[in-house]
């Protein structure tokens, strides 16, 4: 079965409270599942590894096979394709990461997507919302 990712990760502050977003869709990019997270204090680079590794895992579990990953981070896009190098060893280990669990799959290609493409709003707003309520139970 081939699904669809659109995955995203931020931080407020570089580094700062981070957290993720991730949408699983089937091809006819109907929503299967939505998750979103904090991941404590991150870079927005490490939280968009982040939030591609929980998004190739979910992927799986939901019987996925195949995987096109949407993300807008064009570095990671580049890094992954082999476009780029890796100079920082965190993110070597992410990438690293996120190179064991794609080999679970037949298949899995990495599109670069601007932020207001297709189901990118909704990947931000999940990552906008985690980090939200992190804010709103910190001030409790």
């Amino acid at each position: 079965m081939k699904l669809k990712t659109y995955t995203d990760g931020g931080a407020r502050g570089n580094p700062g409270p981070a957290a993720i977003g991730v949408l699983i869709c089937d091809d006819q990019n109907e929503i299967l599942a939505e998750h979103s997270e904090t991941i404590g204090e991150a870079t927005n680079n490490v939280a968009e590894y982040r939030a591609l590794i929980e998004g190739l895992r979910r992927a799986k579990e939901l019987g996925a096979d195949e995987l096109d990953c949407y993300l807008d981070s064009e570095l990671v896009v580049k890094q992954l394709r082999g476009e780029y190098k890796l100079k920082n060893y965190n993110m070597q280990k992410l990438f690293d990461e996120a190179k064991k669990v794609e080999k679970e799959f037949k298949s899995v290609s990495y599109t670069h997507l601007r932020r207001e493409e297709n189901h990118m709003p909704r990947a931000d707003q999940l990552v906008n919302l985690a980090l939200d309520q992190a804010e709103r139970k910190a001030r409790r």
